[in-house]
């Protein structure tokens, strides 16, 4: 990977012509790109200071192509990068530039399930845009609370790869706190499918946990079901000047005293952001 804001000057392929030919009839004509231009995005951070390149982007349809592909690329020996909204600033979702890895995206892995109104849970694929998500889970008259500024583009598998927080964390947690259950792929191919909405479940290992965070490092998610709230009646913003941040952290206790759980989100902001 460079850190660099230059594309690599050559386009390496690395991996074996015989590896890319299985890919394609596992996944069909639909399932994958091998066109420089529609490669070069996914190999880019958002801040455009990350480049890498892979000579094929896999677009699977479905898990069962999911685990196709990777079973394969473990066979092979082939490296793999999972790859959500690739909204991350970091760098963790490009390839290096070696040409020796490909790219696994979930962006046709982007259908809603199942919405239940009676246990308030919502199935979803990998690949749904988080602020779709939202949006149904509204129609629905429910709340799904993760929200962050990438919402518009970012897809629920990366947030829970990622353990993403957003703005509501002090109500709702972090993403891992609104899982039920998962399903997912992992390293040698196998499906894992834990896709329950128990919400008491006592059985042993929470096994779900470990690859929430994981960034597809024990496995790949491709789908999760999430836990639904009820829709806020009202909802009341103040914004408060406070002297230093010791101050800030005051006025959250005595807040959080008042009104508990209640408390939303708080964010300290300072002076010249405004």
């Amino acid at each position: 990977m460079q850190a660099n804001n230059e594309q690599p000057k050559a386009r390496p392929n690395a991996v074996p012509a015989a590896v890319l030919e299985r890919i394609k009839v596992a996944v069909g004509p639909k399932g994958y790109t091998m066109d420089p231009d529609e490669i070069a995005p996914h190999c880019q951070s958002w801040r455009d200071n990350w480049h890498g390149w892979v000579p094929m982007v896999v677009k699977p349809a479905n898990v069962d192509e999911v685990a196709a592909v990777i079973a394969i690329c473990a066979e092979t020996g082939t490296p793999i990068v999972p790859q959500g909204g690739n909204t991350g600033l970091t760098g963790g979702s490009q390839p290096h530039d070696t040409g020796v890895e490909i790219i696994i995206s979930t962006s046709r892995m982007n259908k809603v399930r199942a919405i239940d109104t009676i246990n308030n849970t919502m199935t979803v694929e990998a690949g749904c845009i988080l602020a779709e998500l939202q949006q149904q889970a509204s129609d629905a008259d429910r709340l799904f609370p993760l929200s962050l500024a990438a919402e518009g583009s970012c897809q629920i598998g990366g947030n829970l790869s990622t353990n993403a927080g957003g703005t509501q964390v002090l109500r709702y947690g972090n993403a891992r706190n609104m899982v039920l259950g998962l399903e997912v792929v992992l390293p040698d191919g196998r499906i894992w499918d834990g896709l329950r909405g128990l919400r008491k479940d006592n059985t042993g290992y929470d096994l779900k946990q470990l690859f929430i965070g994981a960034e597809g490092t024990l496995g790949m998610i491709t789908a999760a079901v999430l836990k639904l709230f009820p829709k806020p009646t009202e909802i009341q913003t103040a914004l408060v000047a406070v002297p230093d941040p010791t101050a800030a952290l005051a006025l959250l206790s005595r807040a959080t005293e008042a009104v508990g759980e209640q408390v939303t989100a708080f964010e300290l902001i300072q002076r010249r952001a405004i």
